[in-house]
């Protein structure tokens, strides 16, 4: 019923056609992020939600804002911020004190006489946020002043947020305040009625609509707490929903369960520290933001791609994430593997890209997907996930030396290969490529996803099908990694097949992507076989997939690293002498810390070890200069010279889950891991450390039928190998560095 309504809604569709580029009027840069589970808010630095609309800042769940306004106020005046940090992803803490206030009674109260403690975590299993605001007067003089907070529900879906819809056909209905508690509630046309409370203790002195009124009296030294719980939930039609009693949490066993449960994930992980505190908290903090996009779909867990704009199942994203994640925590990439398998696509419904063994691209949960609006709810507009998830498969398989993942998938794997020989391949080529259905969904459907992301060397948009670089690289390693797991399960001929095809598949590649006149390789292939000739960071991941024959690799990477390209920071999406660069363009000159990750990998495959250092270096940097060491979604392309740090792209997700995994991996790369789980052995391949570190050690690195720890040190010629414990007789074996 509700995806008919959608698919009348022509119209309002088109209208709200995702570009995947958010759209927001206010800088989400400054946002202190708390999430639990599904449920996560977004406050800028001062605590604060403003009551104002064209931001992202909010309390959301299920791919609706809740909250949208949340600001404290004393007497009327705003709070000056001394601090604010996340701690642990699950808990914001906010240090503010007064400005100069002239107190309902006339007299004044002098700036820095009162400190604000505000603390606020989440418990997802809950769906409550907890708010305790500690208020001390630190005068000589007792002090009596209001303290005011006002809310605004929204209840707005994730489309008008990024205001690619902007038609609200239903009014928020908001209750009386009753005993400290004011509630809310949205009757949506997905006959889900979304409803808020708000419970503040003690109970307010004073309420007006959407506005809570402390009066305060303080003496000398007095502290006072008061306690604001919002509680979030979804019910079905509007008659059937009744209000929880007012909570009574017990908020410090929540925090304490909070903390534990960050702890426990650390601890679960493969863990890493060395002589350089610097690295152990990047890598820390990495690992973090991780515990804090991890989600859950039914039995499974994964990570959630990034907040606020894709807090939920991405195929793409998180394959990759999971993928780099390998080394310190394979649960996951199983459990996302078997998430998309269960939602693999089964027939042709043009308004969802679904067709039969496609891997998904996003999961939607809000109004406007689930009355089918938008083609989210599931959505399917993605050319690489489905080689991403059988890449994964793969090398999930190298590092546990299991083919249980690979046979308990056996039916989903036969389906996506299918999909890559028939459905993925509109033209029969051998090419994996895409044309957009007109009106809805997504026009590119790469990683590179916005409108204008595929150009010609004049700056004209490609015209489909479309067949991306990297993308046949991605099709090449599946392949390739599938071949291995047939020939393991005792099916040679399928696995002759298979490589049969992957070689195929890398000469003709040869043949049609490489730029003569430019040395380098296009950016796709599009209508006709005519290359998009401009020079763009996509190349540097099919030297990740290993397409890329040895002879072009060294071009490759002088390509990638000069001036136009790198900026200091990383390697940009596109060079700046074509003609849309734009350094804050979504995809036309930024930097994205998980597109570098994998071209680092792809420059050490193929032995370009000082080059993929340069790549290390620049992103190292760069993560230093942001808070909490925390990469974002991306980054401007501004040359490093230019103000001595990185931009900040002003929308962009943070925490967000690929970048998150871009450093652990990267460092994974540098020390030259390679699985070789099916003979319980792991090779080390010319391992470095980062010239900023001496010794670096890697305790219970998960290999086949054990684990192993080692300590790396660094030699004339790289790093020196030493195994300090090992359980399961895993064996290790360590190929040296080359010599200059």
């Amino acid at each position: 019923m509700a995806a008919s309504k959608g698919r009348l809604a022509g119209s309002r569709a088109r209208r709200a056609r995702a570009q995947n580029v958010p759209n927001v009027e206010r800088s989400i840069a400054d946002a202190v992020v708390v999430k639990d589970q599904d449920v996560f808010f977004l406050a800028d630095r001062h605590g604060n939600v403003p009551c104002v609309p064209g931001h992202g800042y909010g309390l959301y769940y299920h791919d609706c804002r809740y909250l949208s306004g949340y600001e404290m106020t004393l007497a009327g005046e705003s709070l000056i911020t001394l601090g604010s940090a996340n701690r642990g992803g699950y808990m914001g803490v906010f240090r503010l004190t007064n400005r100069d206030i002239e107190l309902p009674n006339g007299t004044e109260l002098p700036k820095q006489t009162i400190g604000v403690h505000w603390s606020r975590l989440i418990r997802g299993q809950d769906h409550r946020l907890y708010d305790v605001l500690a208020v001390h007067n630190y005068g000589m003089e007792p002090v009596a002043l209001p303290l005011e907070l006002q809310f605004r529900a929204g209840f707005d879906d994730i489309f008008e947020v990024r205001s690619l819809a902007k038609e609200r056909c239903a009014a928020v209905q908001q209750e009386l305040w009753d005993d400290g508690t004011l509630r809310y509630s949205y009757a949506g046309r997905d006959d889900i009625t979304r409803h808020m409370s708000v419970y503040c203790a003690p109970a307010p002195t004073r309420t007006e609509p959407d506005r809570a009124t402390f009066d305060l009296v303080l003496g000398p030294q007095q502290r006072v707490e008061l306690l604001v719980v919002i509680s979030l939930g979804e019910a079905g039609p509007a008659n059937g929903w009744h209000a929880d009693e007012a909570p009574q949490p017990d908020l410090a066993a929540v925090e304490k369960w909070a903390s534990a449960a960050s702890e426990a994930w650390l601890a679960a992980h493969t863990h890493v520290e060395s002589n350089s505190i610097l690295l152990d908290r990047v890598l820390a903090n990495s690992l973090t933001d991780l515990h804090t996009l991890r989600s859950h779909m039914g039995n499974f867990q994964y990570f959630a791609a990034g907040i606020p704009w894709y807090g939920t199942l991405f195929g793409r994203d998180s394959l990759v994430t999971a993928y780099q994640m390998l080394a310190y925590d394979p649960a996951i990439a199983a459990q996302t593997c078997h998430l998309l398998a269960s939602l693999q696509g089964t027939q042709d419904d043009p308004w969802r890209a679904e067709q039969p063994g496609k891997i998904l691209h996003e999961h939607r949960r809000g109004e406007l997907a689930n009355v089918g609006e938008v083609p989210f709810g599931r959505y399917f507009g993605s050319i690489d996930a489905t080689p991403l998830f059988l890449l994964l498969l793969a090398e999930h398989a190298r590092w546990t030396g299991s083919l249980a993942l690979f046979d308990r998938l056996r039916e989903p794997v036969e389906r996506a290969l299918e999909w890559l020989a028939i459905a993925g391949d509109s033209d029969g080529n051998g090419y994996l490529d895409y044309t957009p259905n007109p009106g809805n969904g997504l026009i590119n459907q790469g990683w590179k996803d916005s409108d204008d992301a595929i150009m010609h060397a004049d700056g004209t948009l490609a015209a489909p099908p479309i067949e991306l670089v990297e993308v046949q690289g991605y099709h090449y390693a599946a392949k390739l990694g599938m071949a291995e797991l047939f020939e393991r399960a005792g099916d040679e001929v399928r696995a002759e097949s298979l490589r049969s095809e992957a070689d195929g598949l890398a000469q003709r590649f040869e043949l049609d992507f490489w730029m003569p006149d430019r040395g380098f390789y296009a950016l796709a292939l599009q209508q006709g076989g005519r290359q998009a000739q401009v020079i763009s960071s996509n190349p540097g991941q099919a030297l990740w997939s290993g397409i890329v024959p040895e002879r072009r690799a060294r071009a490759v990477a002088k390509r990638l690293l000069e001036p136009d390209m790198f900026s200091g920071w990383g390697v940009r999406t596109l060079s700046q002498q074509e003609v849309r660069y734009n350094p804050l363009g979504y995809h036309l000159g930024t930097v994205w810390p998980h597109d570098n990750a994998l071209i680092m990998a792809g420059l050490r495959r193929y032995g370009l070890d000082h080059e993929a250092m340069t790549v290390f270096m620049g992103i190292f940097d760069a993560a230093t200069h942001f808070e909490q060491y925390r990469l974002p979604e991306l980054f401007s392309g501004y040359a490093r010279e230019a103000l001595g740090e990185p931009v900040r792209y002003p929308v962009a997700c943070h925490p967000q889950a690929w970048s998150a995994a871009a450093l652990p991996y990267m460092l994974n790369v540098l020390l030259g891991f390679q699985p070789e789980g099916f003979d319980n052995r792991l090779r080390i391949v010319r391992p470095l450390l980062p010239p900023f570190v001496d010794r670096l050690e890697v305790h219970r690195l998960r290999i086949g039928r054990g684990w192993v720890s080692l300590r790396f040190e660094r030699t004339s010629h790289g790093a020196g190998v030493a195994v300090i414990e090992s359980r399961g007789d895993v064996q290790v074996i360590v190929e040296p560095a080359l010599h200059a």
